[in-house]
């Protein structure tokens, strides 16, 4: 949900379309710096959480960031960035900070992966009493992008000496694009079991749940509606009734129109999918879309 006027604004946006948690930039996605967040924007921000009922919310860091770069000026200033995004997150009680593990630009995805883990670690180790989480989202492999193999998720938490403070975002479009085929029942379960066996389901914090405008293993991030794409609405019935990620966050990052018109219809789409046996198991903790 977009925050133009106010970060609180993108809590008051979701709960007019229905929506139990919020994905939002806590700045512009598109800049490396931002106006520091004052004590009555937090507050606002806080208070509306608590009115609409929003649990979680979960922020997205700016497209800039690159921890994977072998450029010492841009690694630097994207270390320096990513530092600024946990702090935000922290002032607003924000719990989960998703991010793209970058691209190592042509210089090997193992030195690639050693230098998120490193800059992650010492970003985490700075901030010793923060509660903010960072989630690896998978990504669907253009360029020299990092994280559209489940072992380069796996190679940079093993790295870290911070691994309980890094989980995953799985985005079923990325996934998809990368080659992980969700489309069948007997494929979803081989997807989430070869996930489970490299990098473990306990680390899933969150899904970005979108279809796809491209074919399988294509290697393109371009999202599409639910079941309007080449996933289609199969994928997301196995996931929506899948009881293991009862409770996590499932965010639409779907394409949208100025009055969010296209939200409510995923919404429904996606809750039109959940079986009634599945309902009545998850009503304490519901999968949140």
């Amino acid at each position: 949900m977009s925050i133009a006027g106010g970060v609180h604004l993108a809590v008051e946006r979701g709960a007019k379309v229905g929506c139990d948690a919020v994905q939002l930039f806590t700045k512009s996605s598109n800049q490396w710096r931002a106006k520091p967040l004052d004590e009555q924007a937090i507050l606002s921000f806080r208070q509306s959480q608590i009115e609409r009922g929003i649990s979680p919310v979960v922020a997205h860091d700016c497209y800039l960031i690159n921890l994977a770069s072998p450029d010492k000026e841009l690694y630097e200033k994207s270390m320096a960035a990513f530092g600024e995004e946990l702090d935000r997150c922290e002032a607003l009680g924000i719990p989960y900070l998703v991010t793209h593990p970058g691209s190592h630009v042509g210089s090997g995805e193992e030195a690639g992966i050693g230098r998120v883990a490193r800059a992650l670690d010492e970003l985490l180790a700075a901030r010793p009493r923060h509660r903010v989480k960072v989630m690896l989202e998978t990504t669907a492999g253009q360029g020299h992008s990092v994280g559209h193999r489940f072992e380069h998720l796996r190679g940079i938490r093993e790295r870290l000496g911070s691994a309980d403070r890094v989980g995953v975002c799985i985005d079923t479009c990325h996934i998809f694009a990368a080659g992980y085929d969700l489309r069948t029942e007997r494929g979803y379960h081989s997807v989430m079991e070869e996930f489970d066996r490299i990098v473990g389901l306990s680390t899933v914090r969150a899904f970005h749940v979108n279809d796809c405008k491209k074919d399988l293993g294509c290697r393109v991030d371009r999202h599409e509606h639910i079941g309007k794409g080449f996933l289609g609405k199969d994928a997301f019935r196995w996931l929506m009734n899948d009881a293991r990620f009862d409770g996590i966050p499932m965010l639409l990052e779907t394409p949208k129109g100025a009055d969010c018109a296209e939200d409510r219809v995923n919404l429904a789409v996606l809750r039109g999918l959940v079986r009634p046996r599945a309902t009545k198991r998850a009503r304490a903790g519901k999968p949140r879309a």
